[in-house]
């Protein structure tokens, strides 16, 4: 496939066209805001309405939930994105329009009202559905047909995505840990305005690329082969390649356990304390980070490496990479299991950060052998005429992967129980202690206060053994032994909650000596604690929890399962390769090393030829 509209030299600069920098430091500035707001969004969602700096108040299973189809619809999105460049705009228009919708999405974010949110999110789908998928067709059209610095160019704009995702992980994190959360959504917005900038201003280095394809700029051999229906040799190609986006529906369905399950697990169940004067622990969106600074200190090499193994002759094929990939991003949950065994080896334990940095070490070579391979291997099969609905559906299926990831997530969190507190402030205050805490003051500055949380309407917990006692739920405090069981009462919808209750604890021999636990969430309700009047009258308070054990148990089973099916999946890749190479007809049989400066040519040869 040709997307480059213009037979000419190219300006270069480190070997590469100067074309490929704008793109790059485009994309990076937009993936900054996206992954900047990608990494705070989950705990935004899950964080209380009754904090000082309140988020949504859902659960942590909802919020995934959430997260999962918005992750989906931004990518989908790059179906309509790429069949509007294809059909009306050209490219090039569409990713400035795009770029135009997210700059007003971002900053729609900053303003912190929960209609300002969700407009914000939907201006964001449809400004990377618009983006996305057309400023990587036109990295594609950069180079011409045999050349074999494609999969080095795309490297280079994936190394631009992720020095763009690290300084967001990083500074949006703190941001929104030390000033709050529409502060973060706002420097994401920044981000997005400056990656609109670059683009405005790179304007004169794309020439010819990602132009209409109906307009008056084109060959008249695009034009041409823009008409005319597709060959055998185009067929097959397309074929193989609605066969790929099965691998990266499965690759970005594990992968993407990032931004959701990996989010909160760090957030709850790895120790994260530092002990810095400046920072106390590590905030958990900051760890969304590593993959991105693993891509920057690896992303070269990997690129270099099977540029080297191809050179040697052996095997190096584009869907060879992506399964090698799949395989080796799935053996990184291995060390997620070996955090949840440790996390689960004492009450309410932690696992140690290292565990998150290996995982994340593997996610990264997996991706580095997948992602950017299956991006330049559209732009070598997909027919001129459908250059980039072909890049949208490649997105649409990372869509897919991100909604598959959004449910697989969705399923390693428990419903928690849920019930209402029965005493009054004076019969709970025994059970809670004073404690240092942030409120806002009535004209909205923060101080810091000693007392107790409900007299301030704050969430306050309560740890708690649970087991069966004479066919009888116990709740029994931590190290007091006092029964709480009187301080609130499980909702119960019929018998099914509390009998769920029951039959798990039976199922695991809970008894007195064999307790499970659990923590018990008191947290005001939001609605009532907007009326200042009632503030500290210790009214309308909801319990939630779930049982640690149960959950350690259901994380652990979801990340061994992530690790058995990419690894087998990879493997039956691996067993079919020869027959879906014949697909593509020798597509990457003729790449070679391009001279600098040499003249863009049009059009594959064997299209040429009426193969």
């Amino acid at each position: 496939m040709q997307t480059s509209v213009t037979q000419m030299p190219r300006k270069e600069l480190f070997g590469h066209p100067v074309g490929l920098f704008i793109l790059f430091f485009t994309e990076m500035w937009e993936r900054f805001s996206y992954y900047g707001m990608r990494g705070i969004l989950v705990l935004y969602i899950a964080a209380s309405a009754t904090a000082v700096d309140p988020g949504l108040g859902w659960s942590n299973k909802d919020a995934i939930w959430l997260y999962g189809w918005y992750t989906m619809l931004v990518y989908v999105a790059s179906i309509p994105g790429g069949w509007i460049a294809d059909k009306f705009l050209g490219q090039k228009k569409t990713v400035m329009l795009g770029g135009l919708l997210l700059c007003a999405g971002h900053i729609t974010l900053a303003i912190p009202q929960d209609w300002a949110f969700f407009t914000g999110l939907i201006l964001i789908i449809l400004g990377v559905g618009g983006l996305k998928p057309n400023i990587s067709t036109m990295v594609g059209g950069l180079y011409k047909e045999g050349d074999i610095r494609r999969d080095s160019g795309f490297t280079i704009f994936y190394i631009g995505i992720n020095i763009g995702a690290f300084l967001a992980s990083i500074s949006v994190g703190l941001v929104a840990f030390y000033y709050g959360w529409h502060y973060g959504f706002g420097l994401a917005g920044i981000g997005m305005l400056i990656g609109q900038s670059v683009f405005i201003w790179g304007q004169k280095y794309l020439k010819g690329v990602g132009e209409f394809s109906g307009g008056k700029n084109v060959s008249e051999e695009e034009r041409q082969a823009a008409k005319r229906p597709l060959n055998k040799v185009e067929k097959d190609r397309v074929l193989v390649l609605l066969i790929s986006f099965l691998i990266v529906i499965v690759f970005w369905g594990a992968f993407e356990q990032a931004g959701g399950l990996m989010n909160l697990y760090a957030d709850a169940k790895v120790d994260r304390h530092i002990g810095l004067s400046w920072l106390e622990e590590i905030p958990a969106a900051v760890f969304q980070s590593l993959n991105a600074g693993y891509i920057i200190i690896f992303g070269t090499m990997v690129g270099g490496f099977w540029i080297w193994w191809k050179k040697k002759g052996r095997e190096s094929s584009s869907l060879f990479k992506m399964a090698i990939g799949t395989m080796i991003m799935g053996l990184g949950y291995v060390f997620m299991m070996f955090a949840s065994k440790e996390a689960s080896s004492e009450v309410f334990g932690k696992a140690a950060m290292v565990w998150i940095f290996l995982a994340y070490l593997f996610h990264t070579l997996g991706e580095l052998c997948t992602s950017p391979v299956s991006l330049s291997f559209i732009t070598k099969l997909a027919p001129i005429k459908y250059a980039s609905i072909m890049m949208g559906v490649y997105f649409a299926a990372t869509g897919f992967g991100n909604k598959l990831a959004g449910s697989i997530g969705e399923s390693s969190q428990l419903h928690p129980y849920q019930g209402e507190m029965m005493v009054d402030k004076e019969g709970i205050l025994p059970f809670i202690s004073k404690d240092s805490m942030e409120i806002k003051t009535l004209d909205k500055g923060i101080v810091k206060i000693y007392d107790f949380p409900i007299n301030e309407d704050k969430n306050f917990n309560i740890k708690s053994e649970v087991f069966i006692d004479n066919g009888s739920v116990v709740f029994q405090e931590m190290g007091t032994g006092k029964l709480l069981n009187s301080l609130f009462e499980i909702n119960d919808t019929g018998k099914s909650t509390q009998s769920r209750l029951i039959e798990t604890l039976k199922e695991n021999n809970a008894v007195a000596g064999n307790p499970y636990h659990a923590n018990l969430v008191f947290e005001k309700d939001s609605d009532a604690a907007k009326i200042i009047e009632n503030k500290g009258d210790g009214n309308n308070y909801q319990v939630s929890f779930v049982l640690e054990e149960e959950q350690s148990e259901q994380e652990f089973s979801t990340f061994m399962w992530l690790t058995i099916f990419t690894v087998s999946f990879g493997l039956l890749l691996i067993v079919f390769l020869k027959k879906l190479k014949k697909l593509t007809h020798g597509a990457e049989d003729h790449e070679y090393d391009v001279k600098d400066n040499e003249p863009y040519e049009l059009g594959d040869p064997d299209i040429k030829k009426g193969n």
